[in-house]
């Protein structure tokens, strides 16, 4: 095969040398040598510059050092104008407009920008809806309460961005809108903050020794003095919330509807008592829900530390012992994670078809602890014979499936953990201990009876709770339980049938799984902070038939010994009925409900249920819940289950389920890795000490406290650049899709806290143009319109069209990805470059045109502001207020604030994909002229002249037509299109645009690098070859025309045409940049 040279050379027509020298190979030892000389010339040229230096009189010194000086007084001047202006905003009476600042404001400031609006708004009644009938679609959601323990993540930084896009942009959009707030009571999270508090003071006290109703009013207090720092957070990411419909889970009314819903479900037969396995936290001493429980997987042999105990505890082997016969000498070997559990066990499970257990069916094994038997039984649900010894011990009081296998078989449950952890009196010799220190001892004793038989690695997956980090115990427990079965086929149901549609749609899959697979609901909490449980265990004085009445929460409580009702006299009452004649005594319930009880009621319960108040009528269901996929079922399918249940209806028609915000390494956001980031601290910047502050006063240990330090260290070593909120919202936004994490990297929020920089100076640039100008009604078509005016409406209305589609789909990322193109690559980048020679002065015979530029101009940026609002509200209401705008259609005047204008609609007439194609077409040009310059390192100030070789007539006379267009934004100083039989110049770097069109850039002789120029164009040879070797392979296989539409087959044919054509053109090039390089050697 020829080398590239020669098949150029021959494309000229000239032959071939004998065995020349490659001119690549040659260019580029040229350029190498070049390349030497001028480091030496420049090396020379430093060294005489600073010999110049020193021998220069004082007095140029002095000079720059005066000038350094003004311009350092200038900086500091403006910025003591920037904080002039930004403490005038901040002491805006509140609920007052903000004076807007002057020519003082010259850049983007956050804190001034943000200051005074979000009161004013709130303050106009923005924020609430009309209860008046006023033909306006209801649109209602109700925040995701945040836990009132402390302050917002970014996590709750990305739900309420999300939220407050889509409430503004219904609102604008024309809905009567109601965004209720609210906070939850966080009941284990909350109790455990107070009384590590508790512990921390002098004396060191604990919940007990101040009683239930001193605690609680402690716990209150403290609500009460941290819970507002979430509704200022709130307010600081521009949440437009109904404050004066602020609810707290705990607060009278939620209370009242929590009570009636126990009663109604417990009444229908949905809740009722049972004693079964529940996860039990010993540090804690309460039952957990199943989302507050951690698994770690662990592969080999581990020593952790749990809370309690100085030494670390081993995990993940796994204790083989023995269980001896009663009748005989034999044994059958057990193995287990935890040995001390066999101090409850009450039989050995093999499997039925196993010939090595058969003969021992219907005996017993003799536990060494008491001497009790324990029953042989045959399982082959449970027992898998070919795993281990194929027996198995069962604990059915403190393992899942040991449970299960205990209620088939009838077995006997005992429970040999108290409330801490420790063995309870039926452990005998090993009664009080520590159940982790039981665990070695048991281990000894087995040893010492002859009874064990070795430990072995044991891959295993290890509960532990999130918030006390204890090892999470299986523990058998009478509890309240909601039966979940029915309701759940009524949730899956509503799903498949499209009332609720669940968004991303992927999420219909686990949605149907976990309702499938659901199992009954613990909802007893062993805690104080919390609803109580509305029910009250009746103790008879006299036994009934014989039978004791029991303890409640004991082994011996009866569980017919319970009624609910709304208060004491209540419950009497049904007390009486249901033991008519007996004497007996109330007690309420001790625990508390789990805090997903009352936050399933959460969506009509704010809105006054039980009571048939006007708002439930008005506003219930929501229209949507946006939530983390992280508790689909935690909490939405049960609002779901709860809400058909007790209403009859569907809570909200839509659930979208929002990414997870991970740091900039795809990490889980976690206090110990120092990751964790207050939005605030993003909002208003953070110095690194700051950030190492914030790990104070928190739950986390000295050795954590050093880690997070190093992670805090690491990610941010110069802290948090102050962004603001409307750079926060839109980086949150624009990288969020549905059901994907997102990797949050602070400095892509920088970026964006910069790019609001650019709306700023758009505007000011528009400001600056449109000084008396008074904007009239839109165009209704673009006939009339200059091209640049017509093309940039039509960039808009397909800006418009993209974000109101995505919005609709709740595609968020591509709504602001639209605004960001549309702002950033079209509006700046392309029309505000084309307005400033047309608004030029010095421009003659363009005068005509300025009208429409000024009135396309305004038009873009208010309306650009508009789209803009929902996902950025401070800074586009600061700009939209300095904006000429028209009246609103119908009125004389402007809406009062961007807030409560209309949102832009698409407007059919505005598209024209004939522009778009042309401007396409003059695009590629700019792009080829504006890599030519870089590739040559051309100074903004260098405006060369472009010359064009066009071979299709319409497009050339398009090219003379947009010249104005074309040298302005490629930074030209002229442009010729030359005759198509005309000769292209030569020595010029080139680029070739398409087959039809080539851009010369004509340099100084001295400035075209032409070994740079064949390297290039031998690259796009290259380029052009594999493309026409792809599509041929493709053309040329056989079932081609068969298989292939025609249409297809059409458009690979003017494929072919075109890279051709476009091949010889390159080719062309490389002969006359080898000829080019020949004259220079």
């Amino acid at each position: 095969m020829a080398s590239n040279s020669t098949a150029a050379a021959a494309a000229n027509g000239a032959p071939p040398a004998a065995e020349p020298e490659d001119p690549l190979k040659k260019a580029k030892k040229d350029a190498k040598a070049a390349e030497k000389a001028a480091k030496k010339a420049k090396a020379a040229a430093k060294a005489e510059a600073t010999k110049a230096a020193a021998s220069a009189p004082k007095a140029t010194n002095s000079k720059k050092q005066a000038l350094a000086a003004e311009a350092e007084e200038k900086k500091n001047k403006a910025r003591e104008d920037v904080k002039a202006a930004t403490d005038a905003a901040k002491a805006t009476p509140k609920g007052q407009k903000k004076q807007l600042a002057g020519d003082e404001m010259s850049s983007y400031h956050p804190e001034y920008v943000e200051a005074a609006w979000y009161d004013w708004w709130e303050k106009q009644g923005y924020f609430k809806p009309s209860t008046e009938e006023n033909g306006k679609p209801p649109f209602v959601i109700v925040i995701p309460p945040p836990n009132v323990t402390g302050s917002l993540h970014l996590g709750h930084a990305l739900t309420n961005a999300i939220q407050d896009t889509v409430v503004r942009w219904k609102r604008m959009s024309g809905y009567n809108v109601l965004w209720v707030p609210g906070t939850d009571h966080a009941g284990i999270a909350t109790q455990t903050v107070v009384e590590k508090q508790l512990k921390q003071e002098q004396p060191p006290r604990s919940r007990h020794d101040l009683g239930r109703e001193k605690f609680l009013e402690k716990v209150f207090e403290w609500k009460d003095s941290k819970g507002n720092r979430i509704c200022d957070q709130l307010r600081r990411i521009g949440s437009s919330v109904d404050w004066e419909r602020l609810v707290f889970t705990m607060d009278a009314p939620r209370s009242a509807a929590v009570k009636e819903a126990f009663i109604r479900l417990h009444r229908d037969g949905l809740i009722y008592r049972d004693n079964r396995l529940v996860n039990w936290d010993c540090s804690l001493r309460t039952a957990v829900s199943e989302i507050e429980v951690d698994y770690e997987d662990i592969t080999a042999p581990t020593m952790m530390n749990v809370p309690g105990y100085k030494e670390q505890i081993e995990f993940g082997v796994l204790t083989s012992f023995a269980y001896k016969f009663a009748d005989s000498d034999d044994e059958i070997v057990v193995a287990t994670t935890r040995p001390e559990t066999m101090i409850g066990d009450t039989a050995v499970a093999v499997h039925p078809e196993d010939p090595k257990y058969q003969r021992f069916h219907g005996k017993h094994v003799k536990h060494p602890l008491d001497g009790r038997l324990l029953p042989i039984i045959c399982d082959a649900e449970l027992v898998d014979m070919n795993f281990g010894t194929g027996a198995v011990k069962i604990t059915p009081a403190h393992d899942p499936n040991d449970f299960a296998t205990g209620k088939r078989h009838n077995l006997e449950f005992i429970n040999i953990l108290s409330d801490d952890g420790s063995i309870t009196a039926f452990g005998g010799q090993f009664a009080g201990q520590p159940r982790f220190k039981a665990r070695v001892t048991v281990v000894d004793w087995l040893k010492e009876l002859g009874l064990y038989r070795g430990v072995a690695p044991n891959a295993m997956r290890l509960g532990v709770c999130s918030r006390s980090k204890d090892v999470i115990e299986p523990v058998l427990k009478p509890q309240w339980w909601v039966s979940c079965n029915n309701m759940a086929a009524d949730a899956r149901a509503a799903a498949s049938d499209g009332r609720l549609q669940i968004i991303p749609s992927e999420f219909n899959a686990t949605w149907n799984r976990w309702l499938d697979n659901i199992r009954d609901w613990c909802i007893s909490r062993q805690l104080w902070w919390g609803h109580r449980i509305p029910a009250y265990y009746v103790s008879l004085q006299q036994t009934e038939n014989g039978v004791e009445s029991g303890q409640p929460g004991a082994p011996s409580e009866r569980m017919d010994c319970w009624v609910v009702g709304q208060d004491e006299a209540d419950a009497q009452a049904q007390a009486q009925a249901k033991f008519p004649g007996q004497q007996f005594t109330l007690q309420q319930d001790e625990d508390v409900l789990d805090t997903w009880f009352s936050s399933g009621l959460f969506p009509f319960s704010v809105m006054g249920w039980p009571q048939l108040t006007a708002d439930l009528s008005r506003f219930f269901p929501g229209a949507l819940l946006e939530t983390g996929h992280d508790i689909l079922f935690f909490w939405v399918a049960r609002m779901v289950m709860l809400s058909l249940q007790l209403t009859g209806q569907i809570p909200f028609k839509h659930v979208y389920l929002h990414s997870m915000v991970r740091d900039a390494h795809g990490r889980k956001m976690s206090k110990t890795l120092g990751n964790v980031v207050d939005p605030i601290d993003v909002i208003q910047g953070i110095s690194l000490q700051g950030l190492h502050d914030t790990l104070a006063g928190g739950n986390l240990d000295p050795q954590e406290i050093q880690r997070a330090k190093e992670g805090q260290k690491a990610d941010y070593p110069n802290g948090i650049e102050e962004c603001g909120t409307d750079a926060l919202r839109f980086a949150l936004v624009f990288y969020t899709s549905q059901g994907r994490d997102i990797n949050l990297d602070i400095q892509r929020v920088i970026s964006f806290r910069h790019w609001c920089n650019k709306l700023w100076n758009a505007i000011k640039f528009g400001m600056l143009k449109l000084g008396g100008f008074e904007p009239g009604s839109p165009p209704q078509s673009l006939e009339g319109l200059p091209f640049a005016c017509a093309w940039i409406l039509g960039r808009l209305n397909a800006c418009i069209t993209t974000v109101v589609s995505s919005m609709e789909n709740y595609d968020f990322s591509a709504a602001a990805s639209a605004l960001y193109d549309f702002w950033q690559y079209k509006l700046c980048d392309v029309f505000i470059e084309l307005v400033k020679p047309i608004m030029d002065d010095r421009q003659e015979g363009l005068e005509h045109l300025r009208p429409h530029f000024q009135g396309t101009l305004c038009l873009c940026l208010e309306l650009g502001l508009r789209l803009l609002h929902p996902f950025m509200p401070f800074v586009t209401e600061e700009l939209w207020q300095r904006l000429p705008k028209a009246p609103t259609r119908g009125s004389s005047s402007s809406p009062a604030s961007l807030m409560v204008a209309s949102y832009p609609e698409p407007v059919p007439a505005w598209d024209s994909p004939k522009l778009e194609a042309e401007m396409t077409f003059l695009a590629s040009i700019v792009s080829g002229a504006g890599k030519l310059r870089t590739e040559y390192k051309l100074a903004q100030s260098k405006r060369p002249q472009l010359t064009i070789t066009c071979s299709d007539a319409a497009r050339a006379e398009l090219i003379k037509a947009r010249s104005l267009d074309i040298t302005t934004l490629a930074l030209a100083g002229s442009l010729q299109v030359l005759a198509a039989d005309a000769k292209a110049p030569e020595g010029c770097p080139v680029s070739l645009i398409d087959e039809t069109t080539t851009v010369y850039m004509l340099l100084g002789s001295g400035d075209v690098d032409h070994a740079k120029e064949l390297e290039k164009h031998l690259k796009e040879q290259e380029k052009q070859e594999e493309r026409i070797q792809q599509l041929e392979k493709r053309i040329s296989m056989p079932d081609y025309v068969d298989r292939t539409p025609a249409e297809v087959q059409e458009k690979d044919a003017e494929k072919r045409h075109k890279y051709q054509v476009e091949l010889a053109a390159v080719i062309e090039q490389i002969a006359q940049s080898q000829k080019l390089l020949g004259r220079c050697s």
